[in-house]
């Protein structure tokens, strides 16, 4: 990877190239050509994790198809960057609009993602009519690297929670010169969207510093088991939402009681083993992706997919990452107050979002169920998201 010089202290903005040395890349292909794959299980399912007969074929296609240098070299034709925020390097996408009323637009990713997630959308929300929009619908967007994520990691110091991540956010788009923005995020992002508009002290009101805040996701996943009466109060949608909910917690939490608790230890396997960190990843792709039967790489694309793992084997933040889950696990549950700033929500099939229990912490005025798509809104349904995002910031520009 390469940078110009830093001529100008630790608040420079400095353009950023990814080039990896080819060392690192000739290291990858002797382990990937060298790997011993587990014994299959009975059924060799889904059910116990990646098949092995899955994860072989999808092994030999990194190992003999995939182009690293022409996935380093798209990612490189979007403007990049790093600076130095609270002794932590932060990486970032930062692409503007021709039209000159384009309102800034910050969006955060989440784990197991990357700033991969956005690149289908950042074209049409930067050039909407090429992509046959309204230049009114323009922004300028901001897509960093979560810290301790790809090229924003390692991270050297505790305390990176939502609202340290949500504090950095804020002091990025004022090196920006942004005093008005909109913020998006899922996942992770879903969290630090609405705790950037209580760091900046938003409120809705004309003038404030976000002028709204975009999610999709799990928002008001209940947290509690529902008695009876609260059920039969709930829509067939939101019932089976919570239905869905109940066997996250029972069959799939496992990965986050590991990477809250122990993620060192865990991180020990991934960063010495490609194709560990692979199905690790590859396994919360196919389950949070939708429909399930069908596999992630073709929902996602194989060279988009395996490029998102890049950014985790090539940085070596499979310990960094996680470490944002442990260190938010500490403040699991705790009530947040609501933002007070408009907030659009976009539920998609495969996630489990609940208005009424959202409400408790978010000022919601535009709400949207769609049938379809899953938890990378922006990788799987990027004309559906993109047509949301304009749609929930055309009244707040």
């Amino acid at each position: 990877m390469t940078t110009t010089t830093d001529t100008s202290g630790s608040a420079a903005l400095i353009p950023f190239t990814i080039d990896i040395p080819q060392a690192q890349l000739d290291d990858l292909a002797q382990r990937l050509a060298r790997t011993r794959f587990t014994t299959p299980l009975p059924g060799d399912s889904w059910a116990t994790g990646v098949p092995t007969s899955y994860l072989r074929d999808l092994v030999a296609t990194w190992r003999d198809d995939y182009d690293w240098r022409a996935q380093e070299s798209a990612l490189n034709a979007y403007p990049q960057f790093l600076t130095d925020i609270e002794g932590q390097r932060i990486h970032f996408l930062h692409v503007r609009s021709r039209e000159a009323d384009a309102l800034p637009l910050l969006l955060t990713h989440g784990w197991p993602g990357s700033v991969v997630e956005f690149l289908d959308v950042v074209g049409p929300l930067t050039d909407p009519v090429a992509y046959g929009g309204d230049a009114a619908q323009a922004f300028d967007v901001v897509i960093p690297s979560l810290p301790g994520f790809a090229f924003s990691g390692p991270v050297h110091d505790e305390g990176w929670n939502e609202a340290r991540i949500a504090r950095v956010w804020a002091e990025l788009m004022r090196r920006l010169d942004y005093d008005r923005y909109g913020v998006q995020g899922g996942d992770i992002g879903a969290g630090v969207a609405p705790a950037v508009a209580r760091e900046t002290g938003s409120d809705g009101t004309p003038g404030s510093t976000v002028v709204g805040v975009h999610l999709n996701g799990n928002i008001g996943a209940p947290t509690y088991e529902l008695g009876e009466d609260e059920l039969a109060s709930l829509t067939d949608l939101e019932r089976d939402r919570v239905r869905r909910t109940g066997e996250f917690m029972q069959e799939h939490f496992g990965y986050i009681a590991i990477q809250s608790t122990r993620p060192t230890a865990l991180a020990a396997g991934l960063a010495d083993s490609p194709v560990g960190q692979l199905a690790w990843i590859v396994d919360k792709l196919r389950e949070w992706t939708y429909p399930r039967e069908v596999l992630p790489d073709e929902i996602l694309g194989t060279d988009r997919l395996l490029t998102n793992v890049m950014l985790y084997w090539l940085t070596d933040t499979a310990a960094s990452s996680a470490y944002v889950g442990y260190v938010s696990a500490q403040s699991w549950g705790e009530a947040l107050p609501a933002t007070g700033v408009p907030t659009g929500v976009i539920v998609f099939a495969g996630d489990v979002g609940i208005r009424r229990f959202a409400e408790k912490e978010h000022a919601i005025t535009r709400w949207v169920d769609v049938d379809r798509g899953g938890h990378f809104a922006a990788w799987e349904e990027p004309v559906a998201f993109v047509e949301d995002v304009r749609a929930f910031f055309s009244d707040l520009r």
